[in-house]
């Protein structure tokens, strides 16, 4: 009786030699321990590589890779305070319109794909294409740089942070305005970083 009790173990014991008698068990050609450890290798690697895509998305160079780009904002870009300035900190294309969250930049990438329609159409591919629907593509961004509550400029510029008494008196006194009225960035700060479009209403001003 004792005999048998020790072969066979105590049920604990049963589903512990269980459990790793089916790791090592070959199954056809593989152990189930060697199928768990290539599915987490093979994981890992696409999950690296899927990230470093990504990231390559978000860099200058693939941004400017297309002459629209290039030749258009990326210029106007290059002249403002966002590409140089006393500090040598830039601001590249995705820190304003890619969010830096997971969740909010696979988000935005999806709603990317309309741009590569965009380029494989050539709808902006003259200068001529692109004035006629700069104002349509900023207002789509201003709307979606508003409803995120002007996320990606807050990555680096907060209210709570600006020390007013360095600011000059009309800038001081424009943040304390927007800080009592719930503003956001983008309500004030359309030309930041490229012109405004020709075209633009008394409401696209607000």
């Amino acid at each position: 009786m004792s005999e048998q009790n020790n072969k066979g173990g105590t049920p604990e014991g049963g589903r512990r030699g269980g459990l790793f008698a089916r790791l090592r068990r070959p199954s056809a050609r593989w152990s189930l321990g060697t199928l768990l450890v290539a599915g987490f290798v093979v994981g890992v690697a696409f999950w690296g590589g899927f990230n470093t895509a990504m990231e390559a998305t978000n860099t200058e160079a693939f941004c400017i890779g297309c002459h629209e780009m290039y030749d258009n904002v990326y210029q106007e870009y290059k002249q403002t305070i966002h590409y140089s300035n006393r500090t040598g900190v830039r601001a590249v294309c995705a820190d304003c319109h890619v969010p830096k969250d997971w969740t909010h930049k696979m988000i935005r990438k999806v709603q990317a794909s309309r741009e590569l329609y965009g380029k494989l159409t050539g709808s902006i591919d003259t200068a001529e294409k692109f004035e006629a629907k700069r104002l349509q593509l900023a207002r789509r961004e201003w709307a979606r740089m508003k409803a995120a509550d002007s996320r990606e400029c807050r990555n680096c510029h907060s209210l709570e942070s600006m020390n007013s008494e360095k600011q000059q008196q009309r800038a001081r006194k424009q943040h304390e305005m927007a800080r009592e009225d719930n503003m956001t960035c983008i309500d004030c700060h359309k030309g930041i970083a490229h012109h405004k479009p020709s075209g633009m209403t008394e409401e696209d001003e607000e």
